[in-house]
Formats: C-alpha cells, structure tokens, sequence
C-alpha cells in the first residue's frame, strides 16, 4: 500500500524537490524572501491558464445558487480551511444565509484549527459528509485538493455526482483524478514548492485565488454588487455600518446623514436603503421593486425611473 502511494506521489509536480534551492537552509532570510515571491509570481499565470475552466465552474454555481441550491466546498487540510474561509467570508460580504454557501473539511471543525492530517485518507467520510447534507440535483460540490488524489475528497465529488450535484474539482496537478471525476475539472499546474510538498505555499495560494474568483464572480453575476460596490455588505458593526451609509451616499447622492436615517428604516440593507433614497418609496415598497428583479439593484433602479 505504502509503496503504492510513494509511486504516486512521486509523479505528482507538487511533491517534486525544487534543484534551485535544495540548499534553502543556507540561504540568509532576505534571499529566502525574495525566492518565495518570485515563485508566487508564477502562480498568477498558471490561475490565468485556466480561466475558461473557473468560468465554467462560476456559471455552474450561478445556475444552482439560481435555482434555491447550495454552494459546498469540500476539502481536507490546508485546502479544506481555505474553503471554510471563503464560505464564512459569504455571509458578511454578500448577505448571503449561512445555509447557502458552507464548507465541509476532513477531520470536521476540529480540523479548522488543529490539523487532523489522517482524516484526509477517509474516503467514506467525504461520502458521509454529502449524504448528511442531502446534496442533490440544486447543489454544487467544490473539490479543493492540490494532489488531485486526496481520498476524502474524490469521496465527497463521487457521492455529490451520484446524488445529482454539479461537481466541480480544484487540483495542482494536470490530469488529477479529481478533475477527471468532477464535472468541471480546474487543474492548476503550480509545480515544485519552495519546500517540497508543502502545499500551503503556491498550490494554497493558487487555491485562494480560485476560490475568491468562484464566489466573488458568482456574486456578482446573483446581483449582489452594484458596479463594483458592496451593496449587499451585512451591517454588523460600526465600520461595515458607516461603510454601507458611504454607499448608499456614492450611488444616490445623500448626504451621510440622511444614508443612515434610511439605512436605519430599511433594517439595515444598504440595497433597500438605496431604492427608498432614489425612488422616495417606503422600506415595504422597495424590496418589492428589489425582488422583481431577483434583487438585482440597477434593474430595480431602471424600472423605476419615469
């Protein structure tokens, strides 16, 4: 078995040993530093490679978040945090309910801030973890593995397809497994890392970025920005409060003052906030307008005008 996996992993880019700096341990700091950033600055390109793949996988999860379904990562490690950080960030950003967009990890929450490396080789828990969800044909499943092999999450890709979810795969090695088993397959080819087969560095960063497109993209297109102004932001704190009232003053106009007291009669929602400024209509009115047009603000804004 051990032999097996030492076969794999050795054909794997992300496993191999980088001949430019296998003295790394000799390197004074501030050439360590500057070695780092020049291999990120790869990273960018091989996101950029595949950019017809991520907006396949966008116009995927538009479709399912479209059709009342849920945005799932699954993930183990540092692959699996990474989802967990980009759902959590949903909620704030977009308004978007918890329920909507949510990330499943090997090891489960425990695994978030303590590694819980073993679970990643339990392939019937990411099974588990589709079938607890009840995942179906509304949904999209995000794999999110940089060796493109990892058990627990071809388990949760194989479960989700089988229950009739969307399924897309993010990987750092081209042709992974995971890939070919996902319906939209995202092979990032990041290569050697600084420090052999730490995936955190490049391929986690390479990750990052996907993820923040898939999201933040998928948002977008759901309405949930006007122009590129976080018009959906949850106001949940001063400084997200004073940030909405700012928004509110750059797209109708008001003055700070009269943002919050709108703000405030609208509960709130910066959106609603806006088309009660503009529109002089009540809180009720507005998000009646908002909603017919599947809350898309400047359609709102379109229809009211004479």
């Amino acid at each position: 078995m051990m032999t097996r996996i030492n076969e794999h992993l050795a054909g794997l880019s992300t496993e191999r040993r980088s001949d430019a700096h296998r003295d790394l341990d000799l390197w004074e700091t501030r050439d360590i530093v500057a070695a780092m950033n020049d291999l990120d600055r790869g990273v960018i390109e091989a996101v950029r490679a595949r950019t017809d793949e991520i907006t396949a996988a966008i116009e995927v999860i538009v479709d399912s978040l479209r059709a009342g379904g849920r945005l799932i990562y699954a993930g183990a490690g540092s692959a699996g945090r990474l989802g967990v950080l980009d759902a959590a960030e949903c909620g704030p950003t977009f308004s978007v309910e918890p329920e909507k967009v949510l990330a499943v990890v090997a090891g489960g929450t425990d695994a978030v801030a303590r590694a819980v490396e073993a679970a990643e080789d339990d392939y019937d828990a990411g099974c588990d973890a589709m079938s607890m969800l009840e995942a179906g044909p509304d949904d999209v499943v995000v794999g999110i593995s940089a060796s493109g092999r990892t058990p627990y999450v071809l388990g949760a890709i194989e479960t989700a397809r089988a229950r009739g979810a969307s399924t897309v795969g993010i990987a750092n090695n081209e042709n992974s497994p995971l890939s070919s088993l996902a319906q939209v397959g995202i092979d990032i080819a990041t290569g050697p890392e600084l420090v052999a087969g730490s995936t955190r560095l490049k391929a986690g960063t390479a990750q990052k970025l996907v993820l923040n497109m898939l999201s933040t993209v998928s948002m977008i297109r759901l309405g949930r920005t006007y122009g590129n102004l976080m018009i959906d932001v949850r106001v949940s704190n001063d400084k997200l409060r004073a940030r909405a009232a700012a928004i509110i003053s750059e797209i109708t106009g008001a003055s700070t003052d009269d943002a919050i007291r709108a703000l405030d009669a609208a509960g709130g929602k910066a959106k609603i906030a806006v088309v009660m400024v503009a529109t002089g209509l009540d809180a009720g009115a507005a998000t009646t307008l908002l909603l017919a047009h599947d809350g898309h603000l400047r359609l709102a804004l379109e229809d009211s005008q004479p």
